[in-house]
């Protein structure tokens, strides 16, 4: 029977010149909004409430028309966001986002292939199974270790407790413990309740005045809570901190870990793909022993959002945690070079990852992700000079990667009122809507951190940084000096 394209049966198969069109249309828009980036502010949320409000709306019965949606995300929507395309986004660790991964994600989920099972899609299964190795080769592992891309560390993080959990713990594993520093990302510490852990079972352990975890308490810990009758089973390093960029010993870690027969997983979602560099590679030393590495392509690959990875360096170990049996499933592969993802993963139906990171590595090669990485090291040890030149300024964490920490200090102010007065000098700088700063708390001192991490920030933006943190300095100096 023919198909009749105006039966709302078959209304869903666009043909060839509304595809196109589509596809236009979109580009169209998203050309003016990439090139127009660096004058966008760093961040519009003043009235996001009421952009929030305006898509709340019952299902829809009818269409609108393709034009009049691009509108209103071009131009109400996607403009009340923090910009974290942009040049200006310094806060948390950005991405940016290249465009290679939106093309990859056009022509996978166009193709919509199932790669969860090697045969349905050999080579494309193996394209994934291929980039884990070439991040397995970025941090030293062995050729036998083994990954997959997830949706974030977040997922990564989870996946590696459980495999490290199946590995070395029993059935009844509720006496396992965690440890990890005060500094750790709490996803790690969801991920553990995820895993079924009680939340007190994740230890965190003082650190030193770099941010790095403490050898002496972690040892007195362990030493602790075996004496106690709990099992210690698993150390989390940083490789890399959101709060102030720190990496904790992890050479150090590795031989602590060996001694006091630990699973060593690295947190590296940030750092990790600094080993690209001399630089990370020299701070990094020892990630390479680890047993299992949490990478984010979306940070320091700059790809978009929604692209973790995990590595296990024996890969064994994650495909006995997560492999499992069913009669609909096809065999399995028992070749050790292919790989069925549904065995190293806790997902059976995934999306085509693979790609995302594919494509832009066989595009460029490694080299200019390498050399961006060099930059923002570069730009953030500038950015540091620049700050001890400012009269009233502390670098209360110095850059180990690209994050720097810093506070205005104002004589006669107590805590508190120090405190008071950072917020409202990030508040001032990020008004002037060039750059968009984060704070954080580091031994009670609200402190602003500067990430420079974005593909697209460069020297110029990092200048503006600098400028307006010097201007909105200026407007507080004149303000009188609050009661105490």
């Amino acid at each position: 029977m023919r198909q009749n394209l105006k039966d709302p049966a078959y209304e869903l198969e666009l043909p060839p010149d509304i595809m196109r069109s589509l596809v236009e249309q979109a580009m169209e828009r998203i050309v003016s909004y990439v090139a127009s980036l660096p004058a966008q502010p760093a961040s519009d949320v003043e009235e996001g409430e009421e952009a929030a409000r305006s898509v709340m709306e019952p299902l829809p019965d009818a269409g609108s028309s393709y034009g009049s949606i691009l509108d209103l995300l071009f131009e109400r929507l996607f403009p009340k966001t923090y910009n974290s395309a942009g040049p200006g986004y310094l806060a948390y660790i950005p991405g940016g986002g290249i465009f290679h991964t939106a093309v990859a994600d056009l022509i996978s989920d166009s193709i919509n292939r199932y790669v969860g099972v090697w045969a349905a899609a050999p080579a494309l299964a193996q394209i994934e199974a291929v980039v884990a190795r070439w991040f397995g080769e970025i941090v030293g592992y062995p050729p036998g270790c083994r990954g997959l891309l997830t949706t974030g560390g977040s997922m990564a993080n989870f996946t590696a407790i459980v495999t490290a959990r199946r590995e070395r713990l029993p059935e009844n594993f509720l006496q396992g413990v965690i440890y990890a520093s005060d500094q750790v990302h709490h996803s790690v510490t969801k991920a553990a309740i995820l895993a079924g852990f009680p939340e007190g079972n994740v230890r965190e352990i003082p650190v030193d005045d770099r941010f790095r975890i403490r050898p002496d308490a972690l040892l007195d810990a362990v030493a602790s809570d075996r004496w106690n009758g709990r099992t210690p089973f698993m150390l989390v390093g940083n490789a890399g901190t959101t709060n102030t960029g720190a990496v904790d010993d992890l050479a150090g870690l590795a031989d602590l870990a060996r001694q006091e027969r630990l699973w060593l997983h690295i947190d590296g979602a940030y750092g990790a793909f600094f080993m690209l560099t001399e630089r990370g590679r020299k701070v990094m030393r020892g990630i390479e022993r680890s047993d299992s590495v949490t990478l984010d392509p979306h940070k320091a690959l700059f790809l978009p959002y929604g692209t973790g990875s995990l590595l296990v360096r024996d890969g064994e170990a994650l495909r006995r945690a997560h492999s499992i049996h069913a009669h609909y499933l096809p065999p399995m592969q028992e070749d050790p070079e292919f790989v069925d993802l549904c065995q190293y993963s806790p997902e059976l139906s995934r999306a085509f990852r693979g790609l995302r990171v594919w494509l832009p590595f066989k595009m460029h090669g490694i080299g200019p992700f390498r050399a961006s990485l060099e930059e923002k090291l570069d730009l953030t040890e500038w950015a540091t000079r620049e700050l001890r030149t400012i009269p009233g300024i502390e670098i209360v964490a110095e850059p180990q990667l690209t994050v720097v920490a810093f506070r205005f200090v104002r004589p006669g102010l107590d805590l508190p009122a120090l405190n008071q007065l950072n917020r409202r000098l990030i508040e001032s700088i990020n008004a002037r809507k060039r750059v968009l700063l984060t704070g954080t708390v580091l031994d009670g001192k609200f402190v602003i951190r500067i990430c420079v991490l974005s593909f697209r920030t460069h020297m110029d933006r990092v200048t503006a940084c600098l400028q307006d943190i010097r201007a909105s300095l200026h407007s507080l100096q004149a303000e009188p000096l609050p009661e105490v």
